[in-house]
C-alpha cells in the first residue's frame, strides 16, 4: 500500500481516537477532575468535527487508492464530489458510505463556521445552544466515523 494512503488512514484513525476521548473527557467527571477542567464544560462540537474529519482522511485514502487525488482548493469539496462520482455513483461503493459521509459534511461545515450568513428569523442554530446539547449528535458522529473508516479500510485492503 502506497505510503500516502497508509498516513491518511492512520490520520483518519488518529482523528477517531482524538474524537473518542474528547468525548470521554465531557461525559466522564473523574476525567474533568483528573485535567481540572470545570465539571459544567463539554466538547461534544469538537468530537463531532473530528469525526468528520476522520471520515474526511478515509475518504482521501480510497480516492487515492483508485488513483484519485484531490486538493487545494476547495479539497474537502472536491474530495466529496470525487467520492460521489466516482466510488458511489459508479457503484463501487455502497451508498450507505456515501450517506454517511455526506451527513458529517453538514455537520463539520455548521462547526467550522462555513454557514456564515444566517437569518434572524431562523432563531436560535443547533450549534449555538449550550455545548450539552450537541451530546447525540457527537455520539451519532462517532459511531458514524467508526463504521465509515472501518468500511473503508477493508476495501482498502481487499485493492491489493
Amino acid at each position: 500500500m502506497d505510503l500516502t494512503i497508509r498516513n491518511y488512514l492512520a490520520r483518519s484513525e488518529n482523528e477517531i481516537v482524538l474524537a473518542a476521548s474528547i468525548k470521554k473527557l465531557s461525559d466522564d467527571p473523574d476525567a474533568k477532575k483528573f485535567f481540572q477542567i470545570d465539571g459544567s464544560l463539554t466538547f461534544y462540537s469538537s468530537v463531532i468535527a473530528h469525526s468528520y474529519y476522520s471520515i474526511f482522511y478515509a475518504a482521501k485514502a480510497i480516492l487515492l487508492a483508485k488513483g484519485i487525488e484531490t486538493g487545494s482548493p476547495d479539497a474537502h469539496k472536491k474530495t466529496l464530489d470525487a467520492f460521489k462520482e466516482h466510488l458511489v455513483d459508479s457503484g463501487f461503493l455502497d451508498v450507505k458510505l456515501f450517506e454517511i459521509y455526506k451527513k458529517m459534511v453538514v455537520r463539520a461545515e455548521a462547526l467550522l463556521g462555513i454557514f456564515k450568513a444566517e437569518k434572524k428569523e431562523r432563531g436560535d442554530f443547533t450549534y449555538n445552544t449550550i455545548p450539552q446539547a450537541n451530546q447525540e449528535p457527537a455520539e451519532d458522529s462517532l459511531r458514524n466515523a467508526k463504521t465509515f473508516v472501518a468500511n473503508i479500510t477493508k476495501i482498502i485492503g481487499a485493492l491489493k
